[in-house]
């Protein structure tokens, strides 16, 4: 489903959905933004002229990726190394996988590379990892190698050269070269080189990434046009934005594109960690489940994590992504029975936004969860996307019969019934083993449950976790789409240092140190300020804030840190970096695992630069009182719950007063969602429009 947030200048704001349309997401754009200003009696073609600011996310750039639809690009790389892309890191054989399977090694594979051995091209080249010249580049074997990519047809050219994060000077000459080579040839090929993209080490995470930029993200840059297009011929005066991995936004012409390959997961962590700083919440645990997946992010301490090596469409990448993790189980998961253990089987792939057998349109034979949700009555096949969409009972049912209950001997219900159940237990030990993996009690946080298909199954997932309290917010569904309104106009860029300083340094070592590190910085700095130039902001009006990456030396991971000085120049800077990096490494670890006699090591720099941007404000509404009133009340439905058909009262979502107590057994439905209270819970409303779900002693 497509997802429109809109704020007004109070910050009230209004959600609105509908279906996706692959092949121009701008047309899915514009229902969804239509069925948004409905609730507010507005036209599109009033409400667009009036919009300050809008950001966008979408999959185009990631489905173009995943399905290998891309463009055709040639790779220069040293000679002797035109094998290390195909080859790729071991760990790619088997992402994706569950536990089972990455324990066999009869079931790893590698996919086809992104770019194949035939367009792979060596040049003469060494600079060692210090960054020394070993041996000079032989320029004389970049034009030929340009003109061989050129004749076998590639699109774009890729330059990667080993180390050149910590010396640029070869691959730069190498980029410049093959320019020149194109102008020649009259060929209007783009070329990317690595150092001006991503400078940072790891060559297998630093080529792939920047194949993706020439490979995905630049041509799905037309796609984010088209969505600036549509909105500015209904009468948008502003430049549209994009949602990025590292949980701000950047422009559509935003020279490091891949930034965007994942974005509308991460709106909703940004979402909540914006939430909890009005709240007063500072740890969470994010859940988002859609159609397709179950999405988790830890705030810690007030803060996201950032993963600056994380991996995607079974590729390893150097992308500054809001660290999450994701299992294939959501709302649209296929259901299957395995023909030899005749257990059921959910996931990994879905019906996406073809629903499930449930919606005739949708072309599918595979029962999905949501055909689940039909046959036991928790979902309304009348009012799925507040009717835009009408769901079939019948349809659902004897599909369910027929390919889950029958096989397992089971009547219709009961079989739904036990997929819901396996859902929600597979969730619930996900994020329990989330949260204690990383050395945390559920007890310790929050949780928030958003998604379209979150409020489904909250009570599933949380049940006996014991979270200090369970939020679920009315607009759930837009959960994601109100992150991206709450986001910084930001931009981030990192760089590689290797700066080690014994613990024994002398004043000059300490000076050298800083004076490496704020070098970077102002690097950096310049292009965040070229970026924002391009969409008519001065420096004066960017706001800088310096991050380093430092680990104690020897060690394996290395932490990320807002730096609390503005320059780093003398030895009592670098003193005040590492003590803060102390405190820093006592919190996240403990007190007692500190080791400063090991000195340190700085293993980057980051500069991150925002402006002022309109956001969302939380809604604030008057105390009605714990009993709802009378027009909330929709009547009630015969649901199928624990071996049994009950009756459940159906509430309106948007009729709901601050202070309403809800209780069991409940529904509670709004066009983009459902919530549901189950027996052994209550839920009550507060001002905000934030449920809280309570386990009941």
């Amino acid at each position: 489903m497509t997802d429109t947030f809109i704020i007004d200048d109070m910050g009230e704001f209004v959600v609105g959905k509908a279906q996706t349309t692959p092949g121009d997401e701008s047309v899915g754009l514009l229902h969804s933004a239509v069925d948004a200003l409905s609730f507010w009696g507005m036209t599109v073609e009033e409400a667009f002229p009036q919009l300050l600011t809008g950001v966008y996310s979408g999959t185009a750039m990631l489905n173009r990726l995943v399905s290998r639809k891309g463009r055709k690009v040639g790779l220069i790389v040293n000679k002797g190394m035109e094998d290390f892309h195909r080859m790729g890191r071991a760990i790619q054989s088997y992402l994706g996988y569950s536990y089972s399977d990455r324990l066999h090694i009869n079931t790893h594979r590698y996919d086809p590379p992104l770019v194949p051995r035939e367009w792979t091209r060596g040049v003469t080249e060494r600079i060692d990892l210090f960054g020394n010249i070993v041996i000079p580049l032989y320029e004389h074997e970049v034009e030929p190698a340009v003109r061989e990519l050129v004749d076998e047809g590639v699109e774009a050219i890729v330059i990667s050269l080993l180390h050149s994060y910590k010396n640029p000077t070869h691959e730069r000459r190498v980029r410049d070269i093959a320019k020149a080579t194109l102008r020649k040839l009259k060929r209007d090929l783009p070329v990317f080189a690595s150092v001006d993209y991503y400078p940072v080490r790891k060559e297998s995470h630093r080529t792939n990434t920047t194949i993706i930029e020439a490979y995905a993200a630049d041509p799905s840059r037309r796609t984010l046009e088209l969505v600036d297009e549509r909105m500015k011929e209904q009468g948008a005066k502003f430049d549209v934005r994009v949602m990025a991995t590292h949980g701000g936004t950047i422009s559509i012409r935003a020279n490091e594109l891949a930034r965007t390959l994942v974005s509308g997961p991460i709106g909703g962590v940004v979402g909540g960690k914006y939430l909890g700083e009005a709240l007063g919440i500072q740890n969470i645990v994010c859940s988002d489940i859609g159609g397709t997946s179950f999405d988790i992010a830890l705030i810690t301490q007030g803060d996201f994590t950032i993963d600056t090596s994380p991996d995607m469409a079974r590729l390893v990448l150097s992308l500054p992504l809001v660290a999450m993790d994701s299992v294939g189980a959501g709302t649209g998961s296929f259901v299957r029975v395995d023909p030899y253990t005749k257990s059921i089987v959910l996931g990994p792939d879905s019906a996406g936004y073809r629903v499930g057998g449930c919606y005739p349109e949708g072309g599918l034979d595979t029962i999905t969860v949501s055909d689940c949700h039909v046959v036991l009555g928790l979902i309304n096949p009348d009012n799925f996307l507040g009717g835009q969409i009408k769901l079939d009972r019948e349809r659902a049912y004897q599909s369910v019969k027929e390919q889950l209950a029958d096989p397992l001997g089971l009547s219709v219900e009961a079989a739904s019934y036990g997929v819901i159940e396996l859902l929600e237990a597979q969730l619930r030990n996900y994020l329990e083993s989330l949260v204690m993996g990383k050395g945390y009690s559920p007890t310790q946080f929050a949780c928030f449950s958003y998604g379209g298909g979150g409020p489904l199954h909250t009570a599933g997932y949380v049940r006996g976790l014991g979270f200090e309290d369970v939020l679920v917010p009315a607009w759930a569904a837009g959960f994601s789409a109100f992150g991206c309104g709450a986001a910084d106009f930001e931009y981030r860029y990192d760089r590689t240092l290797d700066i080690n300083v014994g613990a024994n340094a002398t004043q000059k070592e300490q000076v050298e140190a800083a004076g490496i590190l704020q070098e970077a910085w102002n690097e950096l700095t310049e292009k965040v300020q070229q970026e924002f130039e391009k969409n008519g902001f001065q420096s004066k009006d960017v706001q800088l804030r310096m991050y380093f990456r430092m680990q104690y030396q020897g060690q394996l991971n290395d932490l990320e840190i807002e730096a609390p000085l503005a320059t780093a120049t003398t030895a009592d800077d670098w003193k005040v970096l590492t003590m803060t990096f102390e405190e820093t490494y006592a919190r996240v670890y403990a007190r007692a695992a500190r080791s400063p006699e090991l000195g340190y090591t700085v293993t980057g720099a980051i500069v991150r630069g925002s402006v002022e941007v309109p956001k969302p404000k939380i809604p604030e509404e008057p105390y009605y009182g714990e009993t709802p009133p009378k027009e909330a009340h929709r009547g009630i439905r015969e649901v199928y719950w624990d071996g049994e058909w009950i009756q459940a009262d159906i509430w309106e979502m948007e009729a709901l007063k601050a202070g309403n107590r809800i209780e069991a057994f409940s529904i509670i439905e709004s066009p983009a969602t459902t919530f549901i209270v189950p027996l052994g819970f209550e839920a009550v409303l507060d001002q905000h429009r934030i449920f809280h779900l309570r386990e009941l002693d």
